[in-house]
């Protein structure tokens, strides 16, 4: 059960340093900003020697070109193949030719057996993009530490504030984006949608398993 805010206990929302998530980025409560790149992934070791060198020289020009932190999370999921078999049910029922529709049906019971025997895990890779106008240097080392132990602060940005800190965002995504391809990845930025649904799974991987995110336009939102 969830417990209710006293005078004394904060509200569990409070500790959240999320603020809202709009126009592909994270507005955080102190004011920064982010922006999230899903990213392909590259087998090193299969790879030429010539190759493997490229692409540490492609590595080391990427980092000397940050002109700001990022964050490379990895995250393991189980694979969810529900909409997957749907379909082949979907393509097995409206099959006309017998043989097909066997196979379809047979092709269908192997993939969920394969399904049942262990757990089939998928592997994502994100790049997080920050924007901070203020750097950490120029606060102090207790303020700092009280932003860990105590509920978030939230800053109000006036639209056009948000849309400067929102271009320089991008601006840098863009870098990012172009010194990942010069390794040979690819790199996708997370519109809001796909934001939100992260962050749902994120911390709710045991009710996202049952409970799907609707879209964005069909979300109720409380004033």
């Amino acid at each position: 059960m969830a417990r209710k805010a006293t005078k004394s206990t904060p509200a569990t929302q409070s500790y959240m340093t999320i603020s809202e998530i709009r126009d592909d980025s994270v507005i955080m409560k102190d004011g920064t900003l982010r922006a999230v790149l899903l990213v392909s992934s590259i087998n090193f070791a299969l790879k030429s020697e010539d190759e493997q060198n490229a692409i540490i020289a492609g590595y080391v020009s990427f980092l000397n070109s940050l002109d700001g932190p990022l964050q490379v999370a990895i995250q393991s999921r189980q694979l969810n193949l529900d909409d997957y078999l749907l379909a082949i049910k979907k393509a097995e029922q409206a099959q006309t030719n017998d043989l097909l529709k066997l196979q379809t049906a047979e092709y269908r019971k192997y993939i969920s057996e394969l399904v049942e025997l262990g757990d089939i895990m998928t592997k994502r890779f994100y790049i997080i993009v920050y924007y901070n106008p203020l750097s950490n240097r120029k606060r102090g080392f207790w303020q700092r530490t009280s932003d860990v132990i105590s509920p978030t602060k939230q800053i109000s940005l006036s639209q056009k504030e948000f849309a400067r800190r929102h271009k320089d965002l991008f601006i840098q995504v863009d870098k990012i984006v172009s010194g990942l391809s010069g390794m040979g990845l690819r790199a996708s930025i997370l519109n809001t949608q796909s934001l939100i649904e992260l962050y749902y799974n994120t911390y709710n991987p045991v009710v996202a398993a049952s409970q799907k995110m609707v879209e964005v336009s069909q979300l109720q939102i409380e004033a």
